[in-house]
Formats: C-alpha cells, structure tokens, sequence
C-alpha cells in the first residue's frame, strides 16, 4: 500500500529549526522524524512512498540521495574503509516518489497534485509526517477494510498536552475550565487511510480536513479509529524536547521494527 508523506511546510512553529531544514528533516536521534515515519511503514510492509514537497525541496532530496546506512546500522570496516560490510540495512527495499508540490501549498492540493501516482491504488495511507506512534496499524486497516462503504478514516487521541480548554458565556463569564487531559475531546493525529474515491470529494484549494472531510461528514462515511497507545507529535520547540527526552530514556514506543531491526540481511559496499 502506498504512503502519502505530506513533507512541504515551513514548520513556523518549530522556527528554531526550520529555518535550516524543513520540518520534516528535524532529528528524533540519528535520523529525521520524516525517517522514523517512513521506518515505522515499512516495518509493516508499506514501502513504497510518495514525498509531497514544498519548503527546502532539496534538502529532503540531498538527504536521501547521498543516504548513509552506518548512521543507524551496525556494519564491519574493512580494508581501510573501502568495503564496508552491513550487519543490517534500512531503505535498500524502498521505493520513494519525490514530487514538488508548492511552496505554499495546503495538505489538500498537496494531495491533489500526487492524484496520478496513485490513479491504481483502490486504498492508500497518508501522514502529516510530525508525528510518531505505536499504533498497531494492520488493525487499524483490517477495521477500514471491513467498512466498505467509508472513504477516509484517521486516527484520533486524547492528548496528554498540558492546555486548558475554557468555557465561557457572551459577556466572558467563565463556566468552566478544563485540562485536555480530563476532557473527552480527540484530536487528529494525521494518520490517514484513504480510499481513492476521496479524490471525487476535493477541489483545487481545498483542505483535506475541512471541506472534503465535511462533505465526507455529511454522508456519513468518514471515521476515526481511537488510539490508546502512544503518539506526539513534533509542533514546536517545546515538543521537540519532549520527544528527544523519550529517545535519550531508551527504547521510545514508536520504534515497532526494533524487535525485527536484527533480522535483517547482510550487505556489502564497496
């Protein structure tokens, strides 16, 4: 199943590092969130990925153009380093379309201008690619695909982030306050399963969460699958510290494929 990365904002939020490199290219340890994403899919054998670009395009190319796998992986060092031998390997297996989508594009004509690569694909995954998770996601497609008649389905969650939702009258008189934490409301992760019908849906200029996601709402066939488990997302500076605190601890819960990360051949460089 192919995976929509949705990697072309200017992340304003988190400027302390986007203004060298795009959102997507901040590092979760050794690698770009953008890669944990991308690992995270195929650890479940969703391969094959489409990068909508925008924001420092190039970077994001650069990156993956001139990949170095000892980064991340273990290797042995031979002949003064003229061969180098993997004891396991990342992306040998991916498949990546880089695709420019606009400077200032939104998610939804980002979506849009990536329709033809995906012109064969009845259900497709698509991501904001800001955060991370454990979610079980085969689950979460067996319970989309049982469901035939929806066309959009996204993860939802109650976050953990300390903000206070207030409830007020028209002259400000305050009802109520209450922490997201002890409230019911979900929030959209932007982790997508998308039928290809959803493309019937959306017009140029369109956001996916707005107008194509209401019209979807009003026939009834949009849904959320409530994740219990862990996600963050990388928003701003303040949680780019939180994520670097779960990585320093050791074995952060969105790294599903490091139970497996040993199986995996060996390959020689030279």
């Amino acid at each position: 199943m192919k995976v929509v990365l949705f990697c072309g904002g200017q992340g304003i939020r988190l400027r302390e590092y986007s203004d060298q490199v795009p959102k997507p290219m901040v590092n979760v340890g050794y690698r770009p969130i953008l890669w944990n994403i991308m690992k995270y899919y195929a650890h479940f054998g969703h391969k094959d990925f489409i990068l909508c670009l925008g924001y420092k395009a190039d970077y994001i190319k650069n990156y993956f153009l001139n990949y170095d796998e000892t980064l991340s992986n273990d290797f042995v060092f031979k002949n003064s380093g003229k061969e180098i031998e993997l004891q396991n390997s990342d992306i040998h297996d991916w498949k990546i379309t880089f695709v420019d989508t606009g400077l200032n594009t939104n998610i939804g004509t980002r979506l849009l201008k990536v329709k033809e690569y995906l012109k064969d694909d009845e259900v497709f995954l698509a991501n904001y690619s800001d955060g991370v998770t454990d979610l079980n996601l085969p689950a979460m497609i067996n319970w989309f695909n049982e469901k035939k008649d929806k066309i959009a389905a996204f993860m939802s969650y109650q976050s953990f982030q300390s903000f206070h939702f207030v409830d007020k009258d028209e002259d400000g008189t305050v009802n109520k306050i209450s922490q997201t934490g002890s409230s019911s409301l979900l929030v959209n992760t932007g982790f997508f399963i998308l039928r290809n019908k959803i493309f019937d849906y959306m017009e140029y200029g369109d956001e996916l969460v707005d107008q194509p996601f209401k019209r979807l709402i009003n026939e009834k066939r949009l849904i959320s699958w409530e994740h219990k488990g862990f996600w963050i997302s990388m928003d701003t500076f303040k949680d780019k510290r939180t994520i670097d605190d779960i990585y320093e601890r050791g074995n952060p819960p969105w790294e599903v494929w490091k139970t497996e990360e040993r199986n995996g051949r060996k390959q020689v460089r030279k």
